[in-house]
């Protein structure tokens, strides 16, 4: 019995082995991990991408005058350019579908539908037939139109007119735009958002001056337009919330009866730690996070900004009516999550009360160290930690936070230097970038199977494209693009990563 035992023990091996390796090969990570009807996409917005500035009627944006003033952006680079989209887009959007991509989530510049950003002056029609080529190009290559009304591109006639975003007059022209929008591609377009990171905006246009319209207090910065770092930020988020909850009140009144989209809003948040296990270190921690996310969170969801907010600025932050506060709460069919880096956190006192500011106003300083250990795997721009653990505690947080909300994560991403000296055969190998976004996405399916309603997941970026204040020193693309040579694409290895990844089995 001893042999014959032995024998079927080890025939017992043999076949538990190979169950073992078909099951390994069965469980390779890739679309198939995630929910059926899961959205994979790749991202983009119309001042990085189209270049074609002064092309097809379009009229000056604020980051079209900001980048033409010498030395607000890194080699005074401009989006005059960019990638060329506008007259490339058929071999850009063949790349999408050659990646096996879902969706192609882009922005509509506002000059190039409304060029004096008021229907006063006219709907271009140039604008809109670019756009719908654009839109009908992604549909017949089998992708979704993700689509983005705002990414920051203030149109320069309403900065001149009335300082933008700083006037309740924006409410109006926005939403006049977004109807136009609605009404010219909501028959295809099934996903909006209303914003894009508006934190960014408000924050680095008004708090710091680092972005277009760059204003700021004079303290902060001898070289912004004069402004005020302690007021403006907020006064420009409310403004923004109003008109999103405005343009989302429209379109559920008036197109989505029938052309059966959502529409949200795209928050950026980082994830935050404390330093040290002291309760003032942990209450900088919720501070952060309210000034960065729920400072648009809040009001979408709750009908008021957070707490903390409201006890701390006192009058500096701007109040809702009971009218605007049922007009803001619930303008959602879900949330955009964009999501980078993670950062340790501690306690730091108030500011002077005379040089007061939107980053000084959190009273908390972040660092990419915890007692003394990295946070995450530094990056090629310095204020990011690779923190693929990050993403997934900041969607448990929004569920838990949030009401468990439908959630997209609209952008992660990493980037590598743009350098002349770089040969371009390496310049196409990216294995940091398949790593990344390979750790990510198991962070996410970890969120799902905890219960987070995740539907969708977007690269940052597409291709290589102006980065804002660092111009094009920056690569976050799947797609390299040779500045030195007519902006021929060229496919990164992690655009062959994602390409199979995203393959379907086929039955």
């Amino acid at each position: 019995m001893g042999a014959g035992t032995g024998m079927a023990k080890r025939v017992l091996s043999v076949l538990l082995l190979a169950a073992l390796v078909c099951n390994v090969a069965y469980a390779k990570f890739g679309r198939n991990s995630f929910p059926e009807g899961f959205i994979f996409g790749t991202g983009s917005a119309s001042y990085q991408y189209e270049g074609a500035y002064k092309e097809g009627g379009k009229g000056p944006s604020v980051w079209d005058t900001f980048s033409h003033i010498p030395g607000k952006i890194k080699n005074n680079d401009t989006g005059d350019v960019a990638d060329d989209l506008y007259h490339r887009y058929k071999e850009d959007v063949k790349l999408l579908k050659d990646m096996n991509m879902d969706s192609f989530r882009f922005s509509i510049a506002w000059t190039r539908i409304l060029p004096n950003g008021s229907l006063s002056g006219g709907v271009n029609k140039e604008g809109v037939a670019f756009y719908n080529n654009l839109i009908n190009e992604v549909i017949a290559n089998g992708l979704k139109p993700f689509v983005t009304i705002f990414h920051w591109d203030t149109p320069q006639a309403l900065e001149s007119k009335y300082k933008g975003f700083l006037s309740e007059n924006i409410i109006k022209d926005y939403v006049d735009f977004a109807d136009v929008c609605f009404r010219e591609f909501g028959d295809r377009v099934k996903f909006w958002t209303t914003f894009n990171e508006p934190w960014t905006y408000a924050s680095q246009g008004y708090g710091t001056g680092a972005h277009a319209p760059g204003r700021c207090s004079p303290f902060i910065s001898k070289s912004c337009t004069p402004g005020d770092s302690s007021r403006e930020p907020y006064i420009v988020t409310h403004y923004i919330l109003l008109a999103h909850a405005e343009a989302v009140k429209l379109y559920r009144a008036k197109y989505k009866p029938y052309q059966h989209g959502q529409i949200g809003l795209t928050a950026v948040s980082h994830w935050f730690v404390p330093n040290t296990d002291s309760p003032a270190d942990v209450k900088a921690v919720k501070r952060s996070l309210d000034f960065m996310y729920g400072w648009f969170l809040d009001p979408i969801v709750h009908g008021e900004y957070p707490g903390t907010m409201r006890a701390y600025l006192g009058d500096r932050l701007p109040r809702f009516t009971p009218e605007e506060v049922s007009l803001v709460k619930g303008s959602y069919d879900f949330i955009g999550v964009n999501y980078y880096t993670t950062y340790s956190t501690s306690n730091k006192p108030p500011a002077n009360g005379l040089e007061l500011s939107y980053d000084g106003d959190i009273r908390a300083n972040t660092s990419g160290f915890r007692d003394g250990m990295l946070v995450g795997e530094p990056e090629f721009v310095p204020i990011f930690f690779n923190s693929p653990k990050g993403l997934r505690e900041l969607l448990l947080y929004t569920a838990r936070e949030y009401n468990n909300p439908v959630i997209y994560v609209t952008e992660n991403g990493i980037a590598e230097e743009n350098s002349k000296s770089i040969p371009l055969k390496n310049a196409l190998k990216d294995g940091h970038r398949i790593r990344f976004h390979s750790q990510h996405l198991q962070f996410v399916k970890h969120a799902i199977r905890n219960g987070v309603n995740v539907k969708g997941y977007f690269t940052w970026t597409f291709m290589d494209c102006f980065e804002w204040g660092d111009g094009y020193l920056d690569r976050f693309g799947l797609i390299f693009i040779d500045r030195l040579n007519g902006l021929k694409r060229y496919r990164k290895e992690s655009s062959y990563w994602i390409e199979n990844f995203l393959k379907r089995d086929k039955y």
